[in-house]
C-alpha cells in the first residue's frame, strides 16, 4: 500500500505498461474496480518500478492486494453475460448484429450500459466484410474460429474459469505463464511463429496469464469501433504509410478516472506517425507505446511494443 493523492493507492507491480496485454489489463482493472465499487472514486496512474512503467490504482478507501483480488474475482464472475454469449465469434450477420445492438441500447441505463458499450466496441452493422456476410469488426479481434480458437468463446470461458488466484498472479507477481490456453492473443508472448521458437509450436501447449486476459477484456468498452467512410476504425489503432496496423497507447502520471481515460485513449495526436511529445507531456502523458498487429496463417498477433 502506498499513499495516493487523495486516498490510498496500490501498485499493480505485475502489469507492464509496454506490453499490450499488460496495458489492457491495467485499464480493465480500473473498469472492473468501478464495477465492484463505484463509490470509491477509482483512479489510475503510472510510475516507473524496477525499470518498467507499472500502473497505480488509487481509491478513497484502502484496499489491500488480497481485498482487490477478491472483490474483482467476485465482480468478474458473472452469471449473465449477454455481451459474450450471443455467438462464438464476431463473424455475425449484419441484420442479427443490428438486432442485438438495439437490444443492448434499450437495456442500457445510466448505471449499467455494459452490454451496449461492448457492442459498440465489437463492430458496426452498417459496414460489411467483402463477402457481405458479416459485420466489419474490432481491430482487437484476433480469432474467428480457426484451430478451434474463438474470440467470444474464449471470453465466455475466461469469465467462468478465472479465479481469484489468477487475478492476484497477474496483478502482483512476475508473469510465469503457468496457465494453459485461454489467451486472447493480445500478448506478444503468444506470437508462436516457428522461426521464433526452439521447438515446433504445434507440439507445445500455449501458456498464458489467465488473470491478465480476463482483466483485459474489461478494457474493450473504452475502445469503441466507429465507421470512417467505408471502413471500421477501432480507437487506438492506425495504419502507417506501409499499410501496417498499429495499436498505440499512452502512459500518464496523473491520477485519472475512467471517463478521463476513455477520452485520453481517443486522442488523435497518439495516432500520428510521430506524436508531438511536447504537446502530450503538457497533458500529462509521459510515454507512448506502439505495437504492430500482424496476421500469421489463420491468426492475428501483436508484436513487442516500442516507444512511438
Amino acid at each position: 500500500m502506498m499513499p495516493g493523492r487523495d486516498g490510498e493507492a496500490l501498485l499493480l507491480s505485475g502489469l507492464d505498461g509496454s506490453n499490450p496485454l499488460g496495458f489492457l489489463a491495467a485499464i480493465g482493472t480500473l473498469c472492473a474496480s468501478v464495477q465492484a465499487d463505484s463509490s470509491n472514486n477509482w483512479r489510475l496512474s503510472w510510475q516507473v518500478h524496477e525499470g518498467m512503467w507499472v500502473p497505480v490504482l488509487a481509491g478513497n478507501e484502502p484496499w489491500s492486494e488480497e481485498c482487490l483480488a477478491k472483490r474483482l474475482a467476485k465482480s468478474l464472475c458473472r452469471d449473465l453475460t449477454p455481451e459474450f454469449d450471443f455467438a462464438e465469434n464476431l463473424n455475425v450477420e449484419p441484420c442479427r448484429f443490428r438486432v442485438l445492438a438495439n437490444e443492448a441500447q434499450c437495456q442500457a441505463t445510466p448505471q449499467d450500459r455494459r452490454f451496449a458499450d461492448f457492442m459498440a466496441a465489437y463492430g458496426c452493422d452498417s459496414l460489411k466484410t467483402k463477402d457481405k456476410k458479416s459485420i466489419q469488426d474490432t481491430a482487437l479481434r484476433t480469432m474467428s474460429g480457426q484451430g478451434h480458437q474463438h474470440f467470444l468463446g474464449t471470453m465466455q470461458k475466461l469469465t467462468k474459469e478465472t479465479e481469484e488466484k489468477h487475478l492476484r498472479q497477474a496483478l502482483f507477481e512476475s508473469w510465469e505463464y503457468s496457465d494453459e490456453k485461454l489467451g486472447m492473443r493480445w500478448d506478444p508472448h503468444e506470437d508462436r511463429r516457428y522461426a521464433l521458437r526452439w521447438e515446433k509450436p504445434s507440439g507445445s501447449p500455449t501458456r498464458t496469464m489467465r488473470g491478465a486476459n480476463r482483466l483485459a477484456i474489461e478494457a474493450l468498452p473504452l475502445l469503441p469501433s466507429v465507421p470512417i467512410q467505408s471502413s471500421l476504425r477501432t480507437t487506438g489503432f492506425h495504419m502507417d504509410g506501409k499499410r501496417a496496423l498499429y495499436f498505440t497507447w499512452p502512459i500518464w502520471e496523473d491520477d485519472l478516472r475512467e471517463d478521463i481515460v476513455r477520452s485520453l485513449l481517443a486522442l488523435s495526436e497518439l495516432q500520428k506517425p510521430t506524436p508531438n511529445r511536447s504537446h502530450l507531456r503538457d497533458m500529462g502523458i509521459v510515454e507512448v507505446y506502439g505495437s504492430q498487429r500482424i496476421s500469421v496463417d489463420r491468426y492475428r498477433n501483436f508484436l513487442h511494443a516500442s516507444p512511438a
